[in-house]
């Protein structure tokens, strides 16, 4: 299969030359190994899925580190939880040496807690997804992440240039990302939709199920349904387990495990705004906008463009792959919202950094009614933001007033 330059080698590679250990993390099928093998091709490579590696491993793993000792990768970490106590003490016998291994794993309350607690200041952690639409499409990663951080004035991004075609941000949004399905239908008609099918249904064999063995699989399939319908919306824990029939209780864990899995999204409600009350509802989505039009059964562009969930599915497409340019930089601290008050004001995405928030709408349209610019402007107003961005599928960049600035999708 076709490899494609990840955003994220290069920051992984900035970890390794500062950290003994880094760890990448992310769902199933997004490309991990891949990206690994790709970076470090000349490391010792073994994979915990392998029975033969992971007999390897387990039946002596202090003799396995003592002929391994750097230049290692560890590919599915979270099937030998025991890993990483026994990888404590190996980088602790010499703490100062940097990119000594490479972890991957997909989300397990094993990998979690063994990164978090165990490893915690011995290994960096990343987080890889499913391709961006600049990485699939061959292009760099643009400027304008790091031109928001930087810049004070919106109109200090207007000299912003894009390779991306309007076609090509509509082929990633209704396509989504996965590596393998976008790559093998280029020639082999037809296998997207039968690799999605057996995708979901490996996860909740594969994952779900040995990850939480009491967890109830049919009522867990349900609730994905039900996320289907409700994916790019606040998220009423109540409401579901009303049409489930089962407890709120069971729907936030089953919600927990969903997002810990990596393949939805909660935005925790951003509270920062004194002057404002807010609803505190997470809002959620479906990271992966052809895996949720799959599950919506919409099988051409034409369909997507005209079915009631357009709307959010593409205002959760650009919220995910905002995250995702932010993510592959070096920067800390960042983190990211939605925001709703009680009086109905609504801004798609919160980009809260040290330097301060920077509220983005996204629209699906081509057009932009002046209307629409009025939740933007009053939280600009309230928390004193250096400026606001709309985002949407026009043509070219251009500032709607002093500090907030129209950004085509394209761009992203």
């Amino acid at each position: 299969m076709m490899v494609k330059t990840r955003f994220l080698a290069r920051k992984i590679d900035r970890l390794l030359e500062l950290f003994p250990a880094v760890a990448i993390i992310g769902v199933r099928q997004c490309g991990k190994s891949t990206l690994v093998r790709e970076i470090r091709p000349d490391w010792n490579y073994y994979d915990l899925e392998r029975s033969d590696h992971y007999q390897l491993i387990t039946t002596d793993p202090l003799g396995f580190f003592s002929r391994n000792t750097n230049r290692t990768i560890i590919d599915e970490a979270q099937q030998y939880p025991e890993l990483f106590r026994v990888l404590r003490g190996v980088i602790d016998q010499d703490r100062k040496t940097a990119g000594r291994f490479i972890l991957t794993g997909s989300s397990s309350p094993e990998i979690v807690r063994g990164l978090s607690e165990t490893l915690a200041g011995r290994i960096a952690t990343v987080e890889l997804w499913p391709f961006k639409a600049a990485e699939y499409f061959d292009l760099p990663l643009s400027p304008v992440y790091d031109r928001i951080i930087r810049e004070s004035e919106a109109e200090h991004l207007l000299d912003l240039e894009s390779r991306m075609t309007v076609n090509q941000v509509y082929d990633q949004w209704f396509l989504g990302g996965y590596p393998e399905p976008r790559i093998r239908d280029r020639d082999q008609s037809g296998f997207y939709p039968l690799w999605m099918d057996a995708y979901f249904s490996d996860y909740i064999r594969r994952d779900i199920q040995r990850l939480f063995p009491g967890i109830h699989t049919h009522g867990y399939r349900l609730f994905i349904q039900s996320l289907v319908q409700r994916s790019g919306t606040m998220i009423n824990c109540s409401e579901i387990a009303r049409a489930l029939g089962v407890s709120s209780v069971t729907v936030r864990e089953y919600l927990e495990i969903i997002h810990g899995t990596f393949v939805w999204r909660n935005l925790r409600s951003f509270e920062k705004n004194p002057f404002k009350k807010v609803q505190k509802m997470p809002r959620g989505f479906f990271r992966d906008s052809g895996l949720l039009h799959h599950h919506l059964k919409v099988r051409t562009l034409d369909d997507l463009l005209v079915h009631p969930a357009a709307g959010y599915s593409f205002e959760s497409f650009v919220t995910e792959e905002i995250i995702r340019g932010f993510q592959c930089l070096m920067e800390t601290g960042i983190d990211f919202h939605f925001y709703r008050t009680k009086d109905k004001s609504e801004i798609d995405l919160i980009v809260d950094m040290p330097s301060g928030a920077i509220p983005i709408e996204i629209k699906q349209g081509f057009t932009i009614d002046h209307r629409s610019l009025t939740a933007l402007k009053i939280f600009i107003r309230d928390t004193d933001a250096r400026f606001g961005i709309l985002v949407n599928n026009s043509d070219r960049i251009e500032l709607l007033d002093d500090r907030i600035l129209k950004l085509p999708a394209r761009f992203l």
